[in-house]
């Protein structure tokens, strides 16, 4: 599914050779409601509404999931290292607790 949510890919250093490792970056604007806050003018509890699964992707493989908590902060901001075996892109999976899903991809270019 195209990415509703506004979100960002980032792979340091910016250049890069076929073996190197790099530091894959993912942050999400996503409200990360835990269910324990209280709206002010209403007094009622804010629904709970957080990510809870993130899969990162190299050309429909995935190499590392992660599972989250109503506990992380607001727009979450999540890192990997990835050894870049070739050309390709980066895709990242992620659900939330409501059941909507996101990916956002990155096309990665080695040189050299």
């Amino acid at each position: 599914m195209a990415d509703k949510r506004k979100s960002m890919i980032k792979i340091k250093p910016k250049k890069f050779k076929v073996g190197d490792i790099v530091k894959v970056d993912f942050i999400v604007i996503h409200p990360m409601e835990t269910g324990m806050k209280k709206d002010k003018k209403t007094g009622e509890y804010v629904p709970a509404h957080y990510i809870d699964s993130v899969t990162f992707s190299f050309d429909g493989k995935p190499f590392t999931t992660m599972k989250s908590w109503e506990t992380i902060s607001t727009n979450p901001y999540y890192s990997v290292n990835f050894k870049v075996p070739a050309k390709g892109e980066i895709t990242v999976d992620y659900t939330d607790n409501s059941g909507e899903k996101n990916s956002k991809s990155k096309k990665v270019k080695p040189k050299g």
